[in-house]
């Protein structure tokens, strides 16, 4: 099956995160009265599509058929305010309505590599499965300018086709340990979603969109769903040298 690929480019950030929003939502609605799991992202250009869902689609779907769960997570602890869990739960997640069971938060405080291996247990025994993978219905990622995505970096290009549903990464500057999903989770996922903003993101998102020989040594390059749909929502900065 060929991947279907297509790009959406905004005017600004904000015309972004409501074009992601109200696909998001179609996505989910059309999912009828299936449960529907999805990967959040951190980073500020999710934070603005996330109070968009909050703000205008609370009523829009049934959120109690969502189940959300983390693409990556920092190993911090959940007040910190780099937590990606904290950030989803302050500008969406406290402002549905929906039951605790549906939020299956990344343990950032605990032990990273015991965690990574709780939490792809929790999703491999929730998920549906294809090809013995789990399958997400959507993944949102972000992407670095670096070309990372999720806590995939250049360096740890071996967790694209790692045989772990979660490992842990370390941040190559920071040394800050986090816990990701790895690339063919997230490449069995039936829709993905890259949310790219800002001019500072524009020379990778050409070589990616280029197939420039650099290309290949960016994670974000590597995902490509293996049976879905990938949408890249971009601003008008991130696209301005494609």
């Amino acid at each position: 099956m060929v991947p279907e690929v297509e790009v959406k480019i905004a005017e600004s950030s904000k015309k972004l995160a409501k074009s992601a929003a109200k696909a998001m939502v179609r996505l989910i609605q059309n999912a009828g009265t299936h449960r529907f799991d999805v990967a959040l992202s951190g980073g500020s250009t999710p934070y603005r599509l996330f109070r968009r869902l909050a703000r205008k689609h609370k009523e829009s779907i049934d959120w109690h058929r969502v189940h959300f769960w983390w693409g990556d997570e920092r190993c911090v602890d959940p007040d910190s305010a780099e937590s990606n869990y904290k950030m989803a739960y302050e500008s969406l997640l406290s402002e549905l309505d929906i039951p605790d069971e549906n939020i299956h938060r990344v343990r950032g405080e605990a032990d990273p590599e015991g965690e990574a291996a709780r939490y792809g247990n929790e999703i491999s025994e929730m998920l549906n499965s294809r090809d013995d993978w789990p399958v997400f219905d959507l993944v949102l990622l972000g992407l670095g300018e670096d070309g990372h995505t999720a806590s995939i970096f250049p360096d740890r290009m071996d967790l694209l086709t790692s045989d772990q549903v979660c490992a842990v990464a370390v941040h190559p500057q920071s040394g800050q340990k986090r816990i990701t999903l790895t690339g063919r989770v997230i490449n069995n996922a039936n829709t993905i979603y890259f949310l790219v903003s800002g001019e500072g993101k524009a020379e990778r998102i050409s070589e990616i969109m280029n197939n420039d020989e650099k290309a290949f040594s960016l994670p974000a390059y590597h995902i490509l769903p293996v049976s879905g749909k990938l949408t890249w929502f971009l601003d008008e900065d991130a696209s301005e040298m494609i």
